[in-house]
């Protein structure tokens, strides 16, 4: 009984890991996950504990956990990942007023993100 399997969205050495309604806008947090693309998992994890920017220990956070889970649910080597993927999508957006002179009103908007990050295993080469 129960429910079939779903078919596996990515390929066989691939994993990924989403964060959920991040409270930082899309556009900065794609600043910090532009600096980690295309990198090896040990430079990018590098470049995040070192970096200035907020946000980034929550990105390091998801990075960490596609890294188990390509270690653990799939059996890659950690030392051959690379990032292949690190995108943001647009969450909610919260919106607040604040009063302001002569009776007017000042909108604050507070935007939520999402965070994908998908490794990949490579094979070293010679």
């Amino acid at each position: 009984m129960g429910k079939p399997k779903r078919e596996r969205v990515l390929k066989e050495n691939e994993a990924r890991a989403v964060s959920h309604m991040i409270r930082i806008s899309p556009q900065k947090l794609n600043l910090v996950a532009a600096m980690i693309r295309g990198k090896k998992v040990s430079a990018a994890l590098a470049d995040l504990e070192f970096s200035r920017k907020r946000i980034s220990e929550t990105v390091r956070k998801t990075l960490e956990s596609a890294i188990a889970n390509a270690e653990n649910n799939h059996e890659m080597d950690v030392d051959n990942l690379v990032v292949a993927e690190a995108h943001v999508g647009k969450a909610l957006v919260m919106k607040r007023f604040s009063p302001r002179a002569r009776g007017r009103v000042g909108k604050i908007l507070k935007p939520f993100s999402h965070l994908t990050v998908v490794v990949r295993e490579v094979e070293e080469s010679a």
